[in-house]
């Protein structure tokens, strides 16, 4: 056995409304379906599922980096749809063929979300 592909990634979300509104319209993210107080979007084939709770939410110790061709568009489209980033988009490392550029930001309940552009 060897594990090498996740099927779905779980947050805990203290509202799922707001949630649910945020990941799929602030960050357009394809939303699979409801049930209940938990939501699934698909993530290139990976499946981000919220979970709504009345309980108080902690920020989850992780963070989850999106994809994206170009860094500083999405990250207009995004100021657009009112989300906050915590900085800029900045290079953090200069790899053999290609860039890597990163910025950060919070879903509603405070877990640290990035957008990653590997530039060539």
């Amino acid at each position: 056995m060897s594990l090498s592909q996740i099927g779905q990634i779980a947050l805990p979300v203290s509202d799922a409304n707001r949630s649910e509104k945020f990941y799929e319209e602030a960050l357009g993210m394809r939303k699979l379906f409801r049930y209940g107080d938990i939501v699934f979007f698909d993530c290139a084939g990976v499946r981000l599922m919220l979970e709504g709770s009345p309980k108080k939410i902690e920020a989850v110790a992780s963070c989850l980096y999106f994809k994206v061709d170009h860094i500083e568009s999405a990250v207009s489209e995004m100021k657009a749809k009112e989300v906050k980033f915590e900085d800029e988009p900045h290079l953090i490392a200069k790899m053999p063929d290609h860039e890597l550029w990163m910025t950060f930001f919070r879903d509603p309940d405070g877990h640290l979300l990035g957008l990653m552009e590997e530039r060539k």
